[in-house]
């Protein structure tokens, strides 16, 4: 199935590539929400504008897309992100250090516009590679072999 919104969606990452962000009025519906946004944005172009602003600008992120899923009114974009880390975000010790994250990106469509936005991320993994975080023990895995299989008590108890 094909959904005539596909083109906008993939112009919006090549927006966001080129830093070229312009066009996103014409790609989005006037009452866009971004739910992905971390930050509280207002609706439509403007505050999505703001954001991808955030994103290039300050994040450097860079989109190679590795899937697409199309369906009557939704999109799903599956990603690769390149970025650095910045000192307010990852903090001082990752200022400038690259990191990919897998992403995904859920788009809800009017027509051949956007109309919503639900965005994914890997951040957890990116923390890892700029050193905020330490990568998990291997060994952690081997605990699961030590606890009794949950019974349907316990199932229903989490």
């Amino acid at each position: 199935m094909d959904n005539p919104a596909l083109p906008a969606a993939l112009a919006v990452f090549d927006a966001i590539n080129t830093g070229d962000l312009r066009a996103l009025p014409d790609l989005v519906t006037p009452d866009f929400i971004d739910h992905g946004s971390p930050f509280p944005l207002e609706p439509g172009p403007e505050g999505y504008r703001r954001i991808l602003t955030w994103v290039t600008r300050v994040l450097k992120i860079h989109y190679r897309i590795t899937d697409t899923i199309q369906a009557a009114d939704r999109i799903v974009l599956r990603a690769e992100a390149s970025g650095y880390g910045i000192e307010a975000l990852h903090g001082p010790a990752a200022i400038g250090k690259p990191y990919t994250m897998t992403t995904i990106h859920i788009y809800r469509t009017e027509g051949a516009r956007l109309a919503e936005h639900w965005g994914v991320r890997d951040e957890i993994g990116a923390m890892i590679q700029v050193g905020t975080l330490p990568a998990p023990n291997p060994a952690a895995l081997d605990l699961a072999a030590q606890l009794p299989p949950p019974t349907r008590e316990t199932a229903s108890a989490s």
